[in-house]
Formats: C-alpha cells, structure tokens, sequence
C-alpha cells in the first residue's frame, strides 16, 4: 500500500470499490506502489504467478460499435477469431479498441481497466484459462490499483459467460 489510508482513492477506483462494497465483495482495492500497467507489472508487484492476472482487453463489435470486455489470464494471449465467433454475427468483424473508444466505454484508462463499474455496460466473456488458479487479481480503475478475487468471484460480478478464449500455449 502506499497510504491510500491517508489519501482518497482517485475516483475511479471509488467507482470500483463501490461496485464490490455493492456486490458484497470482501476484498476492497489496493494501491500498489509502483504502476501496474502490464500483467507483468502487477504479478512481480504482487508477488504471484502472471496468469493469476486478470487482464481485461477491450475490443471493438463494428456492427454497432459496441466494446467487447474480455478477461483472461495475464500469461495467455486472445484469440480474436474466436471472441469474434461468439459476440459478432455473421459477417460482423471485431476491431481493436484505441485509448479513447476504451476511456469513453468504460470510464477506465488503459492499464487499469476494471472488469466491472464500466460506463458503459459491455459485451463480457471469461476465459476459462483464469479457473487454474484459486486467487486472482485484476485492475481496479488505475495502473496502481488492483483488488483480489477468485474466478468464480468474476463471474458472479461480471455476470459473464466463460468460454476458452485464448491462443493455445506454444508447447
């Protein structure tokens, strides 16, 4: 921590913590000293493996511009082609998301996507690479915020369904 007792938390991490004081989460977000901008970052900050990361990665649905959340593991990489599959219709193409198509759907910066208390309700899917692991960690708001959870915990905050999502590993 790095006094977030003495200093507010910046209101996007509010927004978060909000959300899970809410849901009656019981892990409140935490600063971290350094940024976590990276999954990298936040696991040799936190002292865990990279895949107990929960990274969320924003897309773009271009048939009505919709943002796609996706939450996976901070060790795998995501397979477009199939989020593609299953939020996009036939035809319907699924784009990256720049810096401002992502701050003004979700109200976050990238490098602190949260996977909940978005500005705008997202398309959302898990990847069931993330239930390895028993604890989690994902963004809170702001490169230096971070809260703790489990893979079923997302879930049942994000409401989203879990699908495998990501590249397989290279063996």
């Amino acid at each position: 921590m790095c006094g977030s007792e003495l200093h507010p938390f910046p209101e996007t991490v509010q927004r978060v913590a909000r959300a899970l004081q809410d849901a009656g989460h019981p892990h409140a977000p935490a600063m971290l000293d350094d940024a976590a901008r990276t999954a990298q970052q936040a696991a040799d900050a936190l002292g865990v493996a990279l895949g107990q990361i929960a990274k969320s990665i924003i897309f773009r649905r271009k048939s009505d511009d919709a943002a796609v959340l996706v939450i996976t593991s901070g060790d795998l990489r995501v397979d477009e082609k199939r989020v593609q599959a299953l939020v996009c219709g036939d035809g319907v193409k699924l784009g990256r998301a720049d810096a401002d198509f992502v701050k003004a759907r979700t109200g976050f910066s990238i490098g602190g996507v949260s996977p909940l208390a978005h500005a705008v309700p997202p398309v959302a899917l898990i990847d069931a690479q993330l239930f390895r692991f028993d604890e989690i960690w994902a963004a809170a708001g702001h490169p230096h915020a971070v809260f703790r959870l489990t893979p079923a915990q997302l879930q049942a905050l994000t409401g989203a369904p879990v699908h495998d999502v990501t590249v397989p590993p290279q063996a």
